[in-house]
């Protein structure tokens, strides 16, 4: 079998292609480039570099596999780094891995797959695909080491990719994937995880957006509507954050509302951050379509956040409503809501 596979440059990715292309596959890897590096520049970020694609070119050297370079710098700027603009000059806190993991890389690959008349995509993935023989639909689950599971990121995948799609590496651990690389003798067998917000280095978005964005100061108020500070800026604030407040008062305060009107950002006690309910537009449901009614499963609001027991009930328009058994701390407009079924995700959707 022909299989296209995304290789970033890093361990997880170049091992996915030297497992298939050990199993006897014709493997074809492919890159990405997603930003301008003429002379040798790089202007953000620390993934997707010169240095990772010439990473990857050498894997596939070392494996025996012809590789590519695919230039998505405009489809990279307008489907991810705008919108991530855009969420924070809203009020809203962005998860750009999702939509670029999902949105973009994942359908470029499929779609230049076709082109090499490829039949499936693979990616270095910690996820899993299962086909249910019952009713023919393929499930998207959990990669097996739990510290490491980007099920959470795929959410937005649909049937016809996840038939497919090839994650060879989510059914091993770091560990396992790490000594594989060595026994292999990759070069990139000891090279570091990139961040997950790999085009902005950590605590730095506050500058690369407001590079791209004038947005104005405005007023920290408590939930009574007093000022008690200024700030520069909504997009320096997420909701539940504590730190860089710059407020001096008896009890500790977190960011509990963000208004993008008015630019007013209210602060409040722990227990204000506590909610039980949530409405998610643009909802994507694994199997193709929303169940018929409200449905019980588990439904996790950030990537590191622990899934908790809810009530999910579908809505109008490819939205639903989410009343959790618990509340919940920190819910936050702009990320992602997804809904588990033990090892198996349901599908997903952004938080209103």
């Amino acid at each position: 079998m022909r299989i296209v596979v995304a290789m970033s440059g890093g361990v997880d990715s170049s091992v996915a292609a030297a497992l298939l292309a050990r199993e006897g596959h014709d493997v074809v890897g492919l890159s990405m480039q997603l930003y301008d590096q003429s002379n040798g520049e790089i202007t953000f970020g620390s993934c997707c570099t010169l240095d990772d694609l010439y990473d990857a070119r050498r894997v596939a050297a070392a494996i025996g596999i012809p590789h590519y370079i695919v230039n998505l710098e405009r489809t990279f700027e307008e489907h991810v780094i705008a919108d991530f603009v855009r969420e924070y000059a809203a009020g809203r806190t962005p998860i750009p891995c999702v939509h670029c993991n999902g949105d973009l890389k994942f359908a470029s690959l499929v779609e230049r797959a076709e082109g090499f008349d490829a039949e499936a995509v693979a990616t270095g993935h910690y996820a899993q695909v299962e086909l249910d023989e019952a009713t023919g639909k393929h499930r998207l689950k959990r990669g097996v080491d739990a510290q490491k599971d980007q099920s959470y990121f795929l959410f937005t995948l649909s049937q016809p990719q996840l038939a497919r799609a090839r994650f060879p590496v989510g059914h091993l651990d770091k560990a396992a994937v790490r000594e594989e690389a060595h026994r292999l003798g990759l070069r990139v067998a000891a090279k570091k995880d990139s961040q997950e917000i790999c085009f902005v280095p950590a605590g730095e978005h506050p500058g690369f957006v407001a590079r791209r964005a004038a947005l104005p100061g405005g007023a920290i108020r408590d939930r009574e509507g007093h000022e008690l500070g200024r700030h520069e800026g909504i997009h320096r604030f997420t909701i539940g954050q504590r730190k860089g407040l710059g407020l001096s008062t008896g009890i500790p305060l977190y960011v509990v509302g963000i208004d993008a009107e008015t630019a007013d950002v209210t602060v409040g006690p722990r227990t204000d951050l506590e909610r039980d309910t949530l409405t998610a537009a643009r909802v994507n449901w694994i199997d193709g379509a929303p169940p018929a009614g409200p449905i019980r499963a588990h439904a996790r609001i950030r990537h590191r956040h622990r899934e908790a027991p809810a009530t999910i009930t579908p809505l109008a328009d490819d939205r639903v409503r989410v009343v959790f058994d618990d509340p919940q701390s920190a819910i936050t407009p702009g990320q992602a809501v997804v809904f588990y079924d033990g090892e198996y995700v349901l599908g997903g959707g952004w938080i209103d």
